[in-house]
């Protein structure tokens, strides 16, 4: 390979950024299901995420990823909001 190529398999700018979006959502996720009292809940919830995000690991079309990062949000956001109501 000469000399300043970058590999073919190498992700652009964008395609970084995106995936750490992607890692960030998933890292909340898991912090948030954490909080879950109820051990079978915690574990269903993990698996849930889990399953989530390998289903889609593939996904290469931008809005589409950009749509799943904006509803992994909404659904985190969801979480947070009963948990707040589950603790009050």
């Amino acid at each position: 390979m000469a000399a300043g190529r970058v590999p073919p398999a190498a992700l652009t700018l964008k395609q970084f950024l995106r995936r750490q979006q992607v890692l960030q959502l998933y890292r909340k996720i898991l912090r948030a299901i954490r909080e879950v009292p109820a051990e079978q809940d915690r574990r269903y919830l993990k698996d849930w995420a889990r399953e989530e995000f390998r289903r889609n690991k593939d996904a290469t079309e931008e809005d589409a990823i950009r749509m799943m990062i904006t509803q992994g949000n909404m659904q985190l956001k969801e979480l947070q909001r009963t948990l707040k109501l589950a603790k009050s």
